[in-house]
């Protein structure tokens, strides 16, 4: 005898509706795993982010640390950095700080005792205005004269303060003829104060450029 398994109406419901639950759950699951995975490319991005910004930082640190490293080999050698002003004939240069210092032998410039600028020392001073007008324009400049020891006997100079004087002033006076600002360009004279290791090295005039 057969035994026949009948399901009522309220049986289908409930079987129909616990379906419905289930795939809701699973929609809803589906929708959380997105937007974790959503959130998690986020980061990965950010993370990636992160990590190349520090890289640069990191390559822009060593980059500093080798060109300090490089300045500090510089003064311990007592070699100047290269200047605008390298190969102008009779010209010598040094750097210290941000100021450029641009030094011509007064031999170069004067004859001994004089205060007019020899015709052959004026190219080298073009050359010179001209730099300064190019890459240091608006900057100021300082005109310094020097001499060596000996006391003024023959030049008719009052001192070596005044023959120092004198030639800064008109070195001076040709970088402006040369078109830099006058308002720019001050004059100072040591006279014997710094003197050098020689007489010939001592008679000098120092154009100093703020960098």
């Amino acid at each position: 005898m057969r035994h026949l398994l009948s399901v009522g109406p309220l049986a289908v419901i409930a079987i129909l509706a616990g379906c419905d639950s289930t795939a809701d759950k699973m929609a809803l699951l589906e929708q959380e795993n997105s937007e974790l995975r959503d959130q998690l490319h986020q980061r990965d991005l950010a993370l990636d982010a992160a990590n190349t910004d520090l890289r640069e930082s990191n390559r822009m640190a060593r980059e500093q640390e080798i060109m300090f490293d490089e300045e500090l080999t510089t003064l311990a050698s007592g070699v100047s950095s290269p200047t605008a002003f390298d190969g102008i004939e009779g010209v010598s240069t040094s750097v210290s700080g941000r100021e450029v210092t641009v030094t011509v032998a007064s031999d170069v410039l004067f004859d001994s005792g004089r205060t007019s600028l020899k015709s052959n020392a004026k190219s080298s001073l073009d050359q010179v205005a001209s730099v300064i007008a190019s890459r240091y324009a608006g900057r100021p400049v300082r005109v310094i004269g020097h001499t060596d020891t000996d006391p003024i006997r023959k030049s008719g100079h009052k001192s070596n303060y005044h023959l120092g004087f004198e030639r800064g002033y008109a070195v001076r006076d040709y970088l402006i003829s040369r078109g830099l600002d006058s308002s720019m360009v001050s004059i100072t004279s040591f006279g014997p104060d710094q003197s050098m290791g020689t007489k010939s090295q001592s008679r000098r005039v120092e154009i100093v450029v703020a960098d």
